[in-house]
């Protein structure tokens, strides 16, 4: 197994099988690129400066920058080059970065670092692509025996969210109001939420796509997906529930959400793909795919109240979903619509087959009927103030792990 001069910790989310890349800032150092190893960030705007990019067409704006978008804007191949080039200088078969004057400068601690968005998200979607998920809102909210709606099974259904209130973990999250009500032909109340919830999801980072008018296939999709972050999708419930109708959420979705600062690329994923499940009635042929799309990511989710310990309440895997990552970018650009450096697509709920593997409070705490328990002695339907969520995620390898850091929120109030 390759390993590195950098000392990694055991289970460290961040081996050099890893490389994710991210955008980071110190009090000395301007915003700019970066990715992580072991317990360290490695800028890359140092190693540029000292010539070991040089073999790579980025441009100083690409690289001194608040934002990855320049450098993948050269691709997938370039993108793929540098990572597997960043491994080979920091495996332990490479003295040249580690006894060049610039090492010392080029690394910084992640403990002394801020992290911020890794890109300029231009567009956001949001899918609802897990079955588990979609069947339990279903029961909850409709027939039972139509729990899944006539459409569902034959395309990936989403909708078109707001990208400019996703923020990185650690940033604070305010309790959002809207409209409520208690029955359709009840008065409706302006208020707070009541029943603020978070979504477990996973989402992908896209590079340049196709001009406008053209399609990316299920086949072409890996080629055009730069890598993946933990996702938490916000949302109120109660303003939800009232509003939806007809056109989907709105003000219940786009107050907040929370992602991962380190995107984890495609091609440290790879050997983490696995078979997906049997899609039954068989989709449309644009939809078909051959190979391994469905990855095999172990999540969780923990809720810490204010000053209390944290309660594990979901533990779960990226792997349950129904429609994967290559027909959901498939099914968007189909009609000929155009994605562009750094757009990002959301899983929607992750939601295994047992309530421990649920991946929203609606469904752990079943509508709010079934409150869980914490460590604390006190009960949850929803997420209080005060309390943080935290998401955490890995793909398990023989003897290490593809982690993606932390996607933690609180809420203020």
């Amino acid at each position: 197994m390759k390993k590195s001069w950098i000392t990694v910790p055991e289970n460290s989310d961040f081996p050099i099988q890893n490389i994710p890349f991210g955008i980071f800032s110190t009090p000395n150092r301007t915003a700019r690129p970066c990715i992580a190893i072991g317990e360290q960030i490695l800028d890359l705007l140092v190693i540029w400066e000292n010539g070991f990019l040089s073999q790579f067409p980025f441009q100083k704006r690409d690289i001194d920058n608040c934002v990855l978008n320049g450098m993948m804007s050269h691709g997938k191949q370039v993108m793929s080059d540098l990572r597997k080039h960043i491994i080979d200088l920091l495996s332990d078969e490479n003295t040249a970065l580690c006894q060049h004057a610039c090492c010392q400068d080029a690394f910084v601690k992640q403990e002394d670092a801020n992290m911020h968005l890794p890109v300029h998200i231009g567009d956001y979607t949001d899918f609802y692509s897990s079955e588990d998920h979609a069947r339990n809102v279903g029961i909850m909210f409709r027939d039972p025996a139509k729990a899944l709606l006539p459409n569902w099974k034959h395309l990936p259904v989403g909708y078109h969210g707001r990208s400019s209130t996703i923020v990185p973990s650690g940033h604070p999250i305010h309790r959002p109001k809207g409209q409520t009500n208690t029955s359709d032909d009840s008065m409706p109340i302006f208020q707070e939420t009541q029943q603020l919830d978070f979504e477990l999801e996973m989402a992908f980072v896209t590079f340049q796509g196709k001009p406008m008018g053209q399609s990316i296939s299920t086949a072409e999709a890996k080629d055009y997906i730069f890598g993946f972050v933990i996702f938490n999708d916000w949302s109120a419930r109660d303003i939800q529930r009232w509003e939806y109708v007809p056109l989907g959420p709105f003000l219940a979705k786009n107050f907040a959400s929370t992602i991962s600062p380190w995107i984890v690329t495609l091609d440290a994923l790879e050997e983490f793909h696995i078979p997906g499940p049997i899609q039954d009635p068989e989709v449309l042929p644009y939809l078909k795919y051959e190979g391994n799309y469905n990855v095999d990511i172990q999540l969780s989710v923990s809720i810490e109240p204010e000053n209390a310990p944290a309660t594990i309440v979901s533990e779960s895997n990226y792997k349950y979903m129904y429609w994967n990552y290559a027909q959901q970018l498939a099914h968007h650009t189909v009609g000929g619509c155009a994605i562009r450096v750094g757009d990002m697509m959301a899983s929607g709920t992750i939601s295994g087959p047992n309530k421990g593997s649920f991946g929203s409070m609606l469904e752990i705490a079943w509508k709010g009927t079934q409150p869980i328990e914490m460590k604390d002695g006190s009960t949850r339907k929803f997420i209080l103030n005060g309390d943080t969520v935290r998401m955490r995620a890995f793909a398990q390898g023989k003897d290490y792990r593809i982690g993606f850091g932390s996607c933690d929120g609180k809420i203020t109030g």
